[in-house]
């Protein structure tokens, strides 16, 4: 199976945020944002695969900064590591002021995909290829996320909780 570059994955996505969006703070729902972030990583895994893909985790969601109504959020993300059968995708969340162009990044995240065959059952994906300074940097700790959340799964199964 022939390796595909981090970049092949990259899914770019932008909405504006409109009061329903929004809490009362005027700041955009946090589960909002965790949809988008699904949607873009599940893109970016099956852009990687060219098959279905399920979530198997999503960890290190860290919200930084709110994001206002009537800002841009703008989301992106790509496939920073494989294994056998899963990839981990990187997705950074922005808010832009769509009156002044400046940018913030908001919020950022890893996610694991599984990808499926025809059958629902875990199938072959390609290797990743990083070229990029940005993709090698996720990938560093790739393999470190991995194990602690294998660790984090096994102790769930054991304790049921």
């Amino acid at each position: 199976m022939k390796a595909k570059k981090a970049s092949e994955s990259k899914t770019v996505l932008t909405d504006i945020v409109l009061p329903p969006d929004t809490n009362y703070h005027g700041t955009i729902f946090g589960g909002n944002v965790m949809a988008y972030i699904d949607k873009v990583a599940s893109i970016a895994a099956m852009r990687h695969c060219r098959c279905q893909v399920v979530t198997a985790s999503s960890d290190s969601l860290d919200f930084i900064s709110p994001i206002r109504t009537g800002e841009a959020i703008c989301l992106e993300g790509y496939v920073t590591y494989t294994r056998k059968t899963s990839m981990e995708v990187f997705v950074k969340v922005e808010a832009e002021n769509l009156l002044t162009g400046e940018r913030r990044v908001t919020a950022s995240a890893y996610l694991t995909f599984v990808a499926l065959d025809q059958e629902g059952n875990p199938t072959e994906i390609p290797m990743v290829i990083l070229e990029s300074a940005e993709e090698k940097w996720h990938n560093q700790g790739a393999e470190e996320r991995y194990q602690i959340r294998q660790k984090r799964r096994q102790l769930r199964r054991e304790n049921q909780f």
